[in-house]
């Protein structure tokens, strides 16, 4: 049933859109004609009038309603389908600003075609003020959160900070692209695959990273521990080279390495490079580097240690002079 009333409102198919335009065009001819005036009189009779106090209303009054209504709403759902299609054209501009500016020609469209409707059908707008000041009222408190992300979806349209395929990152730990950009939610998904839909209201009231915003390019870090006994100029050296060979590393900025600090067992090192695409991922050249490190600091005899402890066992001849002390 649900359906069926969503088709009567909304036509979909070149068929059904020339359907309407056929029927538009006979109910035009047979008022023109005269035609629809007998089926006025045989409608609009006192047998098959309706009544509730003193609302009344006919057979004739009831189908010229119904009419009226599928006709306004047919010839809306044509004119947004052909808005959003013109609009789904348009190269240049994201899929994520179509999609909430679909969203909001349908709206506009469909509130003006039901006053045109309410007007047609002579309904005084006027006795409906009270009315929908109330129901304004309660959408006000009941629907507040939806319109919030609503609104909040609108600001992300004209402001252009979260995209479709953005890396982004929330403070509840959240970091994932973004799928798809709707008028209540946006659909990220995370790196394991997850869909998660974030209202939208969360990219306006909270702190949000965009990884991508003006530009793809990101910095990675690795840290590297050296022992005391090695070479550590040459540990230098030999960590700026593995970053350089790597096929992702970018030229422009270079690779930069700077000792971070004397540790209690290692020299420590901070290793800075760039990747020109950080939605390709970070781990895979973290982990190629770190393989390139350990693969020529073992061919240079550069040891990475790794914390050691010295235990001494005191002897129980000690022990007791201590006690007997």
């Amino acid at each position: 049933m649900k359906n069926l009333w969503l088709k009567l409102l909304k036509p979909a198919g070149t068929h059904a859109k020339w359907l309407t335009f056929a029927m538009l065009l006979a109910i035009i001819g047979l008022g023109l004609s005269g035609k629809l005036e007998a089926a006025r009189v045989y409608l609009d009779t006192e047998a098959l009038t309706f009544k509730i106090g003193a609302f009344q209303i006919t057979a004739y009054g009831a189908l010229r309603a119904f009419i009226t209504l599928v006709l306004i709403f047919w010839l809306t759902a044509i004119a947004s389908d052909f808005i959003e299609g013109r609009l789904h054209g348009l190269k240049k501009m994201k899929s994520a600003t179509k999609a909430l500016l679909s969203k909001v020609v349908q709206i506009v469209l469909y509130i003006v075609a039901g006053l045109v409707a309410l007007d047609i059908l002579g309904i005084d707008l006027t006795t409906l003020t009270v009315f929908g000041g109330a129901v304004g009222i309660g959408l006000g408190f009941g629907l507040q959160k939806i319109a919030s992300n609503f609104v909040s979806g609108l600001i992300l349209l004209f402001e252009g900070s979260v995209e479709k395929d953005d890396l982004i990152e929330l403070p509840d730990g959240t970091f994932g692209f973004v799928r798809k950009a709707s008028a209540r939610y946006t659909l990220v998904e995370t790196l394991d695959t997850k869909e998660i839909l974030i209202p939208n209201e969360d990219f306006i009231t909270n702190r949000v990273i965009n990884w991508t915003l003006t530009s793809k390019r990101g910095r990675v870090e690795i840290l590297i521990g050296v022992s005391y006994k090695s070479n550590i100029k040459k540990a230098h050296e030999l960590i700026l080279e593995a970053a350089r060979e790597h096929p992702r590393c970018t030229d422009d900025p270079e690779p930069v390495c700077y000792l971070r600090g004397f540790g209690d067992s290692s020299v420590n090192f901070v290793l800075w490079f760039w990747v020109d695409d950080i939605t390709l991922g970070r781990m895979g050249p973290i982990s190629d580097i770190q393989f390139a490190i350990w693969d020529k600091f073992a061919e240079h005899g550069i040891e990475i240690p790794f914390p050691q402890r010295d235990l001494h066992i005191k002897s129980s001849e000690t022990l007791k002079v201590q006690t007997d002390g």
